[in-house]
C-alpha cells in the first residue's frame, strides 16, 4: 500500500544535493515518487510501506552524508502541545542553531587570516606592478611560515565539509558544490605542501617560488561566509506554520455533568457544549446554539469588519469573539477544523519543490570531473610528447605547471561569488526600498512573474472600515453631524460604530453626552443628546420611523461596497454616512505599472461581488474572483501554474498564506498578519503595493547581474584552462604558469564582486 510522507532532511548543502537524494531513493524498490526540497530541506516521498520504510530510505542516503529526521510514536499524538511535531516543525531547530553557531564561530576565525592572505597577495602584485617594494627578507621568511598554518586550519578545520565532499566524491562519484570547493582547495593545499617540503629536490623540475596557501585560504573563506548567511535566512522556514498554530486556543470552556469546565484542546469532542465570553478564541469548529456575538473572522475571510453571529450560525477555530457571549456545539477538532486544514494547505504548499535550479549546481555535477580530466590529460601529454621534443626534465616541469594550473584557475570561487555576491547586494538595495526578501530563490523567480495575484482587504485596500463620506441634509455643520453620530456610536461596540467615532477623534471632533441610550437590536441606535431624541442606523430603523428618503442613492452607493449609516430625528433625516474599506491612493498606480511590464492582474476575495467588482474598476483590475474561501485561492493559483503562468500573490491575511506559499512568488503586506508574512518570499514594508513593481525591477537587475557574474566566472576559465593545458605552446611558446592562474582566479572574482556592487548605484 502506497503512502505519501514529508520529511525533513539533515545534511542538505546546496541545490545538487537535492538531485543526489532524489536520484537515489528513486533506485530503491518500492519508492514510486522522490522529491527533495532544499529551499526548507524536506523530502516528499511516496512509496510502497510493504516493501521499504522510513529507516531504509534514511540508511540509504546516510553515504552521501544526508539523513531523514523520522517522527516516533509519540511525535504522531495529535494533541496540541506535539502537533507543530508531526508537522515536522522543529524537528531539528536545536540541531541548526548549533550547528550556525558552530559556523558563525569559524567565520570570526578564518575572517582575519583571509585578511592577512589578501594583504599578502596585494603586496606581492604591487611589487611584481613596482607600485610597491619588495618585502624584506624577514617578512618573507614569516610569512612563508605563517601561510602554511593558517592553510591548515583553513583546509582542514573551516573547510573539513569540502574534504567530505571529495572523499563522498571520490567513494560513490556524486558531486556537489562541496566537492568542487574541496578539489579546488585541496590540490593547491597539496601542491604548495609538497613544494616547501621538497624544495630543494624540486628546484631543477619547477619553480618553487610560487605557492598557493593564500588562495586555500581566502576561496575556504569567502564560500564558508556565504554558507553561513544562507544558513542563517534559512532558519525560519517553519515559522509560517508555526505562527498558524499559534492561532489554535490552548484550552476550551465546555459544560459537562451541568459544570463549566477547561480543558486542554486536545481532549475537546464532537458533541461538546463550548462557551465563549468575550475576547475568547474560539477553540474549534461548531454551531451556535444560543447568544449573539460579533465575531472576527479577518484570519479566515479576510474582511476587516467583525460578523454578527446568532444561534444556527457556524463558527471557526481561530476566530475571535469581540463582543457578547454564547455557547456552541463542537462539529469539527483536531485536524478537522478549517484552521487545520489551512495550516496542512501551507505546509504542502511549503513543500511543494520549484522547477528553477541554480545554474551553478547543475554544472557542478560535469564541472568536476571534466577539469579533473583535463588536467590528467595535460600532464600525461606533457610527459608523452613534449618528452620527445624538449626532454623530460622540461616536460615534466611544465606538465606539472599545466596540471595545477588548469586545477588552480578552475577553482571555483568566483563559480562560487557570482549568484550570492549579486543577491546580498540585491537584498540589501531592496531592504533599503522597503522590500524585503526572504530568499535568493524568490528574488531569482520574480523576474519571471507573468501574473500577479491580489487580495483586495489590506493590499489594494486599508484593510479596516473608515467613514469616507457625509451627505448632510441639515443646517448643521458636517463637524456637528459628526459629532452628534459619534457620541452615540460610542455607546455601541459594533465595527461600524468604531470607525464613525475614529473619524471623531482624528479630526479632533468633540463629543457630547447622550442619554437615554438604546441599542435597537439589528437596527441600530437611538438616544438623548441637548434634549433631543437622536437615531443612528440602517434603512430598517428609518422605514420604521416612517421617514423618506432615496432609495436608489442607498443601493447605488450599497453596489460600490459602502455601509450607509443613517442619523435622523423622528421628523427628518438629517444625514447620510457611508463606512467602507477605502482604496488605497498608490493602488491605482501601482497595477498601470505592473500591466506596463505586461503582467496580468487577478483579483481575488472573500468579500461580495459587487464591492469587488467596484473596487477592480477603479484600479484597473484585469479578472475578478469574488466571495472565494482560502482553498480556492490556492486553487486559482494552481489553475494559473497549470496554464504555464509563473504566479506572484499579494496579500495580508492568515486566509491568503495558503496561496501565498504556492505561489511562485508570495509577496505580503508588512501591514499584514505574522503568518501572511511567513508564508511569503517578500514583504512590502507599510504595506505599499507600488514597491511590487521595484521589486520585480529589482529581480531583473539582479538576474542580469547574476548572469554576468557566471559570465566573468567562466571566461576566465575557457580562457585560462586551455593556455593553462599548453595548448598555445607549439605556435607561440605560451603556458599559463600558476601563479597567473592564481592570478587569473583571484581578477574573476574581483570582476565578480565588482560587477555585483555595481548594482547597488542602480535605480530600480
Amino acid at each position: 500500500m502506497n503512502q505519501t510522507k514529508t520529511l525533513k532532511i539533515r545534511g542538505m548543502h546546496c541545490a545538487s544535493c537535492a538531485s543526489i537524494i532524489e536520484k537515489t531513493l528513486k533506485k530503491i524498490g518500492g519508492v514510486e515518487s522522490a522529491q527533495a526540497n532544499y529551499g526548507n530541506e524536506t523530502l516528499k516521498v511516496c512509496f510502497d510501506e510493504t516493501k521499504t520504510n522510513c529507516d531504509e530510505l534514511s540508511q540509504k542516503i546516510e553515504p552521501f552524508g544526508y539523513s531523514l529526521i523520522i517522527p516516533t510514536a509519540k511525535d504522531m499524538n495529535m494533541s496540541e502541545s506535539e502537533h507543530s511535531a508531526h508537522l515536522g516543525i522543529n524537528q531539528s531547530k536545536q540541531e541548526k542553531l548549533s550547528e550556525l553557531k558552530d559556523m558563525r564561530n569559524k567565520i570570526y576565525s578564518i575572517i582575519p587570516l583571509a585578511i592577512i592572505s589578501i594583504f599578502i597577495m596585494a603586496w606581492d602584485i604591487s611589487a611584481q606592478l613596482k607600485v610597491l617594494p619588495e618585502m624584506t627578507v624577514f617578512w618573507k621568511e614569516f610569512f612563508h611560515h605563517l601561510l602554511p598554518v593558517m592553510a591548515t586550519y583553513a583546509l582542514f578545520v573551516v573547510g573539513k565539509p569540502y574534504l567530505l565532499g571529495v572523499y563522498r566524491f571520490l567513494r560513490y562519484g556524486k558531486a556537489n558544490m562541496d566537492t568542487l570547493i574541496g578539489i579546488g582547495t585541496s590540490v593547491a593545499f597539496l601542491y604548495s605542501f609538497i613544494v616547501g617540503a621538497f624544495e630543494e629536490s624540486l628546484k631543477q623540475f619547477i619553480n618553487v617560488e610560487n605557492v598557493y596557501f593564500d588562495v586555500v585560504i581566502v576561496v575556504i573563506a569567502f564560500i564558508a561566509l556565504g554558507k553561513y548567511l544562507e544558513a542563517r535566512s534559512k532558519l525560519k522556514t517553519g515559522d509560517a506554520i508555526e505562527k498558524l498554530l499559534d492561532l489554535q486556543a490552548k484550552t476550551a470552556l465546555v459544560v459537562r455533568g451541568g459544570k463549566e469546565i477547561e480543558i486542554p484542546i486536545g481532549e475537546v469532542v464532537h458533541g461538546d457544549i463550548i462557551v465563549i465570553k468575550p475576547a475568547g478564541k474560539i477553540p474549534v469548529d461548531g454551531i451556535i446554539l444560543d447568544g449573539s456575538s460579533f465575531v472576527d473572522e479577518s484570519m479566515i475571510s479576510g474582511e476587516p469588519i467583525p460578523v454578527e453571529k446568532k444561534s444556527g450560525d457556524t463558527v471557526v477555530a481561530g476566530t475571535i469573539n469581540t463582543s457578547g457571549s454564547f455557547t456552541f456545539k463542537a462539529t469539527k477538532v483536531g485536524s478537522e477544523t478549517l484552521l487545520a486544514n489551512i495550516v496542512r494547505m501551507v505546509e504542502e504548499a511549503q513543500g511543494s519543490k520549484a522547477p528553477i535550479q541554480a545554474l551553478a549546481d547543475k554544472i557542478s555535477g560535469i564541472f568536476v570531473p571534466i577539469v579533473l580530466v583535463l588536467a590528467f590529460v595535460s600532464l600525461v601529454s606533457w610527459l608523452i610528447i613534449g618528452t620527445n621534443y624538449l626532454g623530460f626534465s622540461q616536460a615534466l616541469s611544465l606538465g606539472l605547471v599545466s596540471f595545477v594550473g588548469i586545477l588552480v584557475i578552475a577553482c571555483p570561487c568566483a563559480l562560487g561569488l557570482a549568484t550570492p555576491t549579486a543577491i546580498i547586494v540585491g537584498v540589501g538595495k531592496g531592504a533599503r526600498e522597503g522590500i524585503l526578501i526572504k530568499d535568493a530563490g524568490t528574488l531569482e523567480k520574480l523576474h519571471k512573474v507573468n501574473v500577479v495575484v491580489v487580495d483586495k482587504t489590506g493590499t489594494l485596500t486599508h484593510g479596516k472600515p473608515e467613514l469616507v463620506s457625509v451627505q448632510n441634509f441639515s443646517n448643521k455643520t458636517d463637524a456637528e453631524i459628526i459629532s452628534i453620530l459619534a457620541t452615540l456610536e460610542n455607546k455601541s461596540e459594533h465595527p461600524i460604530a468604531h470607525a464613525v467615532v475614529s473619524y471623531a477623534k482624528e479630526n479632533k471632533i468633540n463629543l457630547s453626552t447622550v442619554n437615554n441610550f438604546e441599542a435597537v437590536k439589528g437596527k441600530g441606535l437611538k438616544g438623548n443628546i441637548d434634549g433631543i431624541l437622536y437615531y443612528a442606523g440602517n434603512v430598517k430603523l428609518v422605514q420604521e420611523l416612517n421617514l423618506s428618503f432615496d432609495v436608489k442613492l442607498i443601493e447605488k452607493e450599497t453596489l460600490k461596497g459602502k455601509t450607509p449609516v443613517i442619523l435622523a430625528t423622528s421628523e427628518k433625516i438629517l444625514a447620510i454616512v457611508m463606512v467602507a474599506d477605502a482604496v488605497k491612493p498608490e493602488a491605482i498606480s501601482a497595477i498601470a505599472d505592473l500591466h506596463k511590464l505586461g503582467i496580468k492582474v487577478v483579483m481575488l476575495t472573500g468579500d461580495d461581488k459587487n464591492t469587488a467588482k467596484h473596487i477592480a474598476e477603479k484600479v484597473g483590475i484585469d479578472e475578478v474572483v469574488a466571495e472565494v474561501m482560502p482553498e480556492d485561492k490556492l486553487n486559482k493559483i494552481k489553475e494559473l501554474q497549470s496554464q504555464g503562468k509563473i504566479v506572484a500573490m499579494a496579500g495580508d491575511g492568515v486566509n491568503d498564506a495558503p496561496a501565498l506559499a504556492q505561489a511562485d512568488v508570495g509577496i505580503a503586506m508588512a501591514t499584514g498578519t505574522d503568518v501572511a508574512i511567513e508564508s511569503a518570499g517578500i514583504t512590502l514594508l507599510h504595506g505599499d503595493i507600488s514597491k511590487l513593481v521595484k521589486a520585480i525591477n529589482l529581480s531583473k537587475m539582479t538576474m542580469r547581474g547574476i548572469k554576468q557574474n557566471l559570465f566573468w566566472a567562466f571566461i576566465y576559465n575557457i580562457v585560462g584552462i586551455p593556455l593553462a593545458g599548453g595548448l598555445f605552446f607549439p605556435f607561440f611558446g605560451w603556458v599559463l604558469n600558476p601563479v597567473f592562474a592564481g592570478l587569473a582566479m583571484a581578477f574573476s572574482s574581483v570582476s565578480v564582486v565588482g560587477n555585483s556592487l555595481r548594482i547597488k548605484v542602480k535605480k530600480l
